[in-house]
């Protein structure tokens, strides 16, 4: 019995791989069952279907795996200068016997860059950088880690001026004819993020003061706390970390010292080319960029041609008689000033143009920091080597939305739901409507693909109810923000718990009774919400 039980103990939870590899098996088993019973709009999936859906997946977020990988390697050539190190060494002292000070700050900045910009995938490269800090203050990686997700996570959640949430909504509903104020918007996301953000905020500094003062508090498994501990364990013996003397922190050289200094350089500008700035009002990144106007002429063939690329290539279209049409576009005739480096300015960036400047200050750090050159293909290569794992999680988490999206599992459930919503009052209209964005999120966790497909379905019918639709606006990313606190078809959260040594099973249970929480406070608020704001006119 004791054996069985030593046994039952040492059990390791399930693995990330493992969950998300059952997730797409079980929904390829639902598409199926549903189609062999006649259900209208969704395909049951083909075998072929389940074994490609991982590699197409991967294909989808190409750029984010390059981009997780080319971090990978930035951040050995970092580490391989010892500035990292240090630097975290040398900050924790600092704020010795201050360090929950780190927990709000930290929080509040990445739910800024939530609520304005969307932050999501861009939040991986902190998970290693936090989760390191976090331990060298005295926590454990699980509160690194709940800096970043919740931040970031609870701004997105109330989402004020996202151009890839409420902004591709609003069009959304512009397209149908629908207009929106964009105020009631902001206002209310405002009052979802900051009540959310704070909400979470509490959360994590008592959980990160419960595990300072007692480490076996941790919600981390013993396997989890040994591969924190060889990862960023301290280096200084026990009595040393105690001691508070300034020579038990690590000494920075000028070279490290200056390494710091493009290695935070080099987040900042991250940070600031992946604001959308135009969408903001901002220009003086675009400043100097001219454009020219070009008529084309278009023959029958290319019109019938473009047609059926706008549509995926789910139509095919032929003009019988001979015609032209003429189509005119902006060209670019001088670049911006900004667009120097990559050749897209500053607020127009992706992961491509991300990759391209990591890769652009691992070779300016390695420099400074006076690494050799085999020392520096050796320490790139094997850092991005660390971020295969990260890499296959994200393709893994991808090959999900990918089945749903060709089975027609996600549109079906979307489409009879707003069906069945059809006639309720708005006191039951509001929560049903957020319930219903928490099961589609799953399917689809892109803030702006949830918004293309569903807003002009449930919005349309929040309009025809006569229902405020700037509630409906914020139900969306409400449900779809909360969601992508915890879903593990996300692979910026599946990645980012990699990157920081913490299973999805433990993820879930140190934030399961948050996300209920967040999740009541949101529907109260957005309930009371649809009852006292007017609808159409």
């Amino acid at each position: 019995m004791a054996a069985a039980e030593k046994g039952k103990k040492k059990r390791a939870p399930l693995s990330s791989f493992t969950i998300l590899l059952i997730i797409l098996v079980v929904l390829a088993i639902v598409t199926v069952i549903m189609s062999a019973c006649g259900v209208e709009g969704v395909q049951g999936a083909t075998l072929s279907q389940v074994l490609t859906a991982p590699v197409f997946g991967f294909q989808d977020a190409i750029g984010v795996c390059l981009f997780v990988m080319i971090l990978g390697g930035f951040l050995g050539i970092v580490t391989e200068t010892g500035a990292l190190d240090a630097g975290i060494a040398a900050l924790v002292h600092k704020l010795k016997g201050n360090e929950l000070v780190l927990i709000p700050i930290l929080m509040a900045i990445f739910s800024i860059g939530g609520t304005t910009y969307g932050m999501c995938e861009e939040t991986v490269p902190f998970y290693l950088l936090l989760a390191a800090t976090m331990v060298a203050a005295g926590f454990d990686s699980l509160t690194g880690a709940a800096v970043v997700l919740l931040g970031a996570g609870c701004g997105v959640l109330g989402s004020t001026v996202n151009p890839f949430a409420v902004g591709v909504a609003v069009d959304a509903l512009s397209g149908i004819g629908i207009a929106v104020n964009q105020g009631i918007i902001i206002a209310l996301g405002a009052i979802l993020w900051l009540t959310t953000t704070i909400i979470s905020i509490i959360f994590v500094m008592r959980y990160a003061k419960k595990v300072k003062a007692d480490k076996g508090s941790t919600f981390l498994s013993l396997q989890e706390q040994q591969a924190m501990m060889d990862e960023w364990g301290l280096k200084e013996s026990e009595t040393e970390a105690a001691d508070d003397d300034a020579a038990a922190t690590p000494k920075m050289s000028g070279r490290q010292k200056w390494s710091l200094i493009v290695f935070a350089l080099t987040f900042v500008i991250m940070i600031v080319s992946f604001i959308p700035w135009a969408d903001l009002g901002v220009t003086i990144f675009d400043a100097g960029a001219t454009t020219q106007e070009v008529t084309t002429t278009m023959t029958g063939d290319e019109i019938a041609t473009f047609i059926d690329d706008a549509n995926d290539g789910a139509t095919t279209t032929t003009i019988a008689e001979p015609v032209e049409a003429v189509s005119v576009s902006e060209e670019e005739v001088t670049p911006a000033w900004s667009s120097f480096l990559t050749g897209i300015p500053l607020g127009q960036w992706y992961f491509d143009e991300a990759s391209t400047w990591f890769l652009l200050m691992a070779l300016i750090i390695g420099v400074i920091g006076g690494v050799s050159e085999s020392r520096f293909v050796k320490a790139f290569i094997n850092g991005a080597a660390d971020m295969m794992s990260v890499v296959l999680i994200i393709a893994l988490a991808r090959s999900i939305t990918v089945l749903m999206a060709s089975t027609g599992l996600d549109m079906w459930i979307l489409e009879n739901a707003a069906n069945a919503l059809a006639g309720m009052s708005a006191i039951i209209f509001a929560p049903l409507s957020f319930l219903l964005y928490i099961v589609l999120s799953f399917l689809i966790p892109s803030s702006s693909g949830m918004a293309t497909v569903s807003i002009p379905i449930l919005g349309g019918l929040a309009h025809q109810l006569n229902f405020s639709v700037e509630t409906m606006v914020m139900i969306y990313s409400a449900g779809n923000g909360l969601v992508n606190l915890f879903t593990p078809t996300s692979g910026a959260i599946m990645g980012g718990l990699a990157l920081a040594k913490i299973e999805y099973s433990t993820w879930l249970k140190f934030g399961a009774k948050l996300f209920v929480v967040l999740g009541v406070v949101c529907m109260v608020i957005l309930t009371a919400a649809m009852l006292i704001l007017p609808g159409a006119a």
